[in-house]
C-alpha cells in the first residue's frame, strides 16, 4: 500500500492528572543514583539500537501513516540515523565522561585542576511531527548518555509515531527513568509547569518563545532547536547539474517539511533560466511525469498545512506543479519565478514542496538579501570559486551551513546540529548532544597538607612583591 493512502490511529493522550506524578517518578528514579552509572547508560543505549531494529516496519508504517513517509526516508533519516547515532555515542562514551585535565596556574599549586561532565537531572525533550521519531530519539539518546532521566513529549499531530514511542520505549529502557506524554496543547501546557532540569524543543519560533518563557519561571535551560528560511545562494561559476539535482533532492525530501530545507533559491541572473529549466528536468526524473504515483514522493502532514500551503501560491509564477489533492495531503513539487521580497511565501518558512527561485544580480546581492533577514537555520552556496564559497560564509551568519550541497553537514557526527538567533540555540548530534545533556562542573583539588603562607595577611612587602610576581 502506498504511504499516502495509510490513515494515522487515533494515540490515547494522556490524563493531565497524571503529569505531575510521571515527572516526580523521573526525578525519584534520578536522584536514586542509577542513572549515574556507566553502564545503566550504555545498557539504555542498547535498548534504544535493539528497538529499532526489532520493530523497523511497524515504525516506518506509522511514519507513512503520519507524514506519507516513504520507505527509504523513513530508513535513511529516521531509523537508520538513530542507530547510527547511539552506536557511536555509546561507543566513544567512556572518553567522554573521563575527567578532562586543564593546566592549574601557580596561584593555585599545588593542586590537580580538570573538568567533570555530570548529569543535569530530569528532562523535557519536546519533538516535532515532521521527523517525529529521529527527532524525539536523537535527544533522549544524548540525554541517556549522559545520566539523566526524561520525560518525551511526541507531537500529536504525527500520532501514530507517537503512540508506537509510547508502546516501544518503556519495553526497551527503563521505564522508571523515561516517561512518556501524549497529547497536544493542554498536555504540554501541563509538563511546562513543572521543574525540569533542561528542556530541549523542536518546532516553530512562536512555540520556542513560549518554552523559553515558561523555562524562565524556573531558570531552566533550553535547546531550542527551530527553524526559518534557509536561503540557497546559486553563483555564475556552477556545476549546475548537479547543483540542480542537490537543491531538488534538499528541497523536495520528505515533501519539504525539514527544517534546513533549502526555503529559497538566490540564482544569479546569468544562470536563472538554465537553472529553472534543469530543476524541471530533474524533478520529472525523480519522481516522474506525475508525482503523485511515485513512491518516493511523500505528502504534507494534514489538511490545515495543505491549505496554507496553497494559499502561498495564490498569485504566484509556477514554474511546475501547483496541483493539490487536499483529501491525499498531496501537492506536487512546484517551483516559482519571479517572486517579489515581500510575497506572502517569502515572509515566514515554508515547511513544504514549494521552491521560490529569486533573481540575483551578484553574490553580493545575494548576501545583502539574506543578511537584511533573520539569522537562518542553515546556508548553502552553490559555487565553483573558492573565493566566493569563503565570502559567503565569512559575510553571512547560519546555524549551520553546506557548500556544493544541501544539509549533508547534519550527516556528519563530529558537527554540532543547531540554530543562531531566532533559528535557535544549543546544539546537539555526536559529542555534542552528550554536551546538551551534560554540566561541565569544574573541580580544583587540593593537598590539605600542604599551605603556603603567601595567601594569608598580614601582607608585608615580601607578600606583595611575590603576589605581583606571580599574578
Amino acid at each position: 500500500m502506498h504511504a499516502a493512502k495509510m490513515e494515522a490511529p487515533e494515540a490515547p493522550y494522556t490524563p493531565i492528572a497524571e503529569i505531575p506524578g510521571l515527572v516526580a517518578a523521573a526525578r525519584a528514579t534520578f536522584e536514586s543514583g542509577r542513572t549515574r552509572d556507566l553502564a545503566w547508560r550504555k545498557a539504555q543505549l542498547d535498548g534504544v539500537i535493539r528497538m529499532i531494529r526489532e520493530n523497523m516496519d511497524a515504525i516506518h508504517a506509522a511514519l507513512a501513516a503520519d507524514v506519507g513517509k516513504p520507505d527509504v526516508e523513513a530508513y535513511t533519516a529516521e531509523t537508520s540515523f538513530s542507530i547510527n547515532d547511539a552506536e557511536l555515542v555509546k561507543k566513544k562514551l567512556d572518553g567522554w565522561v573521563r575527567p578532562q585535565r586543564v593546566r592549574t596556574p601557580i596561584i593555585s599549586q599545588p593542586g590537580s585542576s580538570y573538568v567533570q561532565r555530570e548529569p543535569l537531572g530530569v528532562v523535557l525533550i519536546i519533538a516535532p511531527w515532521n521527523y517525529p521519531f529521529q527527532l524525539a530519539v536523537a535527544p533522549l539518546i544524548g540525554a541517556l548518555a549522559a545520566g539523566n532521566t526524561a520525560v518525551v513529549k511526541p507531537s500529536e499531530v504525527s500520532p501514530a509515531t507517537s503512540a508506537i514511542l509510547a508502546r516501544l520505549l518503556p519495553r526497551y529502557v527503563d521505564q522508571d527513568a523515561v516517561k512518556v506524554v501524549l497529547g497536544g496543547v493542554p498536555e504540554t501546557t501541563r509538563l511546562l509547569e513543572e521543574r525540569f532540569d533542561h528542556i530541549f524543543y523542536t518546532g516553530n519560533g512562536a512555540v520556542g518563545r513560549i518554552i523559553m518563557a515558561a523555562a524562565a519561571k524556573h531558570l531552566t535551560p533550553v535547546t531550542l532547536e527551530l527553524g526559518g528560511k534557509s536561503p540557497c545562494i546559486v553563483d555564475s561559476e556552477v556545476e549546475l547539474d548537479v547543483a540542480v539535482k542537490r537543491i531538488a533532492l534538499g528541497k523536495f525530501y520528505n515533501c519539504g517539511q525539514t527544517c534546513v530545507a533549502p526555503d529559497y533559491v538566490l540564482a544569479h541572473k546569468d544562470v536563472y533560466e538554465a537553472f529553472l529549466t534543469k530543476l524541471q528536468a530533474a524533478l520529472r526524473e525523480f519522481f516522474g511525469p506525475d508525482a503523485a504515483k511515485s513512491p518516493d514522493y511523500g505528502r504534507v502532514v494534514n489538511a490545515r498545512h495543505h491549505k496554507r500551503l496553497m494559499a502561498l501560491l495564490q498569485g504566484e509564477k509556477i514554474v511546475c506543479g501547483g496541483e493539490g489533492d487536499e483529501a491525499a495531503r498531496y501537492i506536487a513539487p512546484t517551483v516559482l519565478r519571479d517572486v517579489e521580497p515581500d510575497a506572502a511565501v517569502m515572509q515566514e518558512e515554508i515547511f513544504g514542496p514549494i521552491l521560490p527561485v529569486l533573481k540575483v544580480e551578484s553574490v553580493d546581492e545575494a548576501i545583502r538579501f539574506i543578511n537584511r533577514r533573520d539569522k537562518p537555520l542553515a546556508l548553502y552556496v552553490f559555487s565553483t570559486r573558492r573565493a566566493v564559497q569563503e565570502q559567503v560564509l565569512a559575510e553571512t551568519s547560519s546555524g549551520g551551513a553546506t557548500v556544493n550541497h544541501v544539509w549533508m553537514h547534519l550527516a556528519v557526527p563530529g558537527l554540532p546540529f543547531g540554530g543562531v538567533g531566532p533559528s535557535g540555540m544549543g546544539a546537539y548530534h555526536g559529542r555534542h548532544s552528550f554536551e546538551c545533556f551534560s554540566h561541565r562542573k569544574a573541580v580544583l583539588r587540593k593537598p590539605a597538607g600542604m599551605d603556603p603562607p603567601i595567601l594569608y595577611p598580614p601582607y608585608d612587602d615580601t607578600k606583595k612583591k611575590w603576589i605581583k610576581r606571580i599574578l
